[in-house]
């Protein structure tokens, strides 16, 4: 089943155009790579997705809805910066997630951080960045959603995090669910990856299954993405 099709879908800002009529499948199930340097589309695409931005012209549907309130209910979104009221208790702020959120797994949040010895009268100040970003993650991969979004969720933190980070990924999301990371570090995610989406200049460049592009290009898709990229 398809948990996300775009159709003709463009994004443009006053005359800049940062999607340009892209056509975009995906099944359920998967964990994708969305993957483009910084400026090629990546995080307006997950925003248009989330319901956060409108488009300028196509269609969005998730499980065959389109972008509203029912489509806001099955995704799990973490955007690329800090969203959470930093004076806030790390409890409490789980509780918010409880309340707000009817497929949010107290008893999953709550595991996750006492596994890393995270104290939930802490208050998010307080915390080191890679402890932010972790508890924001783990807010996010503790609902039973069908689509989770993230947004450069390995960019600011050091090599220990992203691990765990990614062990979290995998780990927690629904198996009948589909995560779609936004990210232009491959090397760090390409072995939890199924599928990848190259985005440049607003234009879907490649989708395909990391298998096939291995076989067929006999490389990674790190290396495939430098030298599509030149990086």
């Amino acid at each position: 089943m398809n948990v996300l099709e775009c159709k003709n879908l463009s994004k443009y800002y006053s005359k800049k155009c940062a999607l340009d009529h892209i056509d975009l499948t995906v099944e359920s199930g998967r964990i994708v790579g969305l993957l483009g340097p910084n400026g090629s589309g990546k995080s307006t695409l997950i925003k248009l997705i989330s319901g956060l931005l409108t488009q300028s012209d196509g269609e969005i549907s998730v499980l065959g809805k389109t972008i509203g309130i029912e489509t806001k209910k099955v995704i799990s979104y973490l955007p690329d910066h800090d969203y959470l009221n930093d004076w806030m208790k790390v409890g409490d702020i789980v509780t918010m997630f409880e309340d707000f959120y009817e497929d949010f797994d107290r008893t999953r949040a709550m595991d996750m951080l006492s596994k890393l010895h995270i104290d939930t009268e802490a208050r998010l100040k307080n915390l080191s960045k890679g402890n932010k970003e972790k508890v924001q993650l783990i807010l996010v991969m503790s609902r039973h959603a069908k689509l989770y979004l993230l947004d450069e969720p390995i960019g600011g933190v050091d090599p220990a995090a992203r691990d765990y980070i990614l062990n979290t990924i995998i780990s927690n999301y629904e198996p009948d669910a589909t995560v779609m990371i936004a990210t232009h570090l491959i090397a760090d995610i390409e072995q939890v990856l199924d599928e990848v989406i190259f985005i440049h200049e607003g234009k879907i460049a490649l989708q395909s299954t990391v298998d096939e592009i291995r076989e067929n290009e006999g490389k990674s898709v790190d290396s495939l993405f430098r030298e599509v990229y030149k990086c």
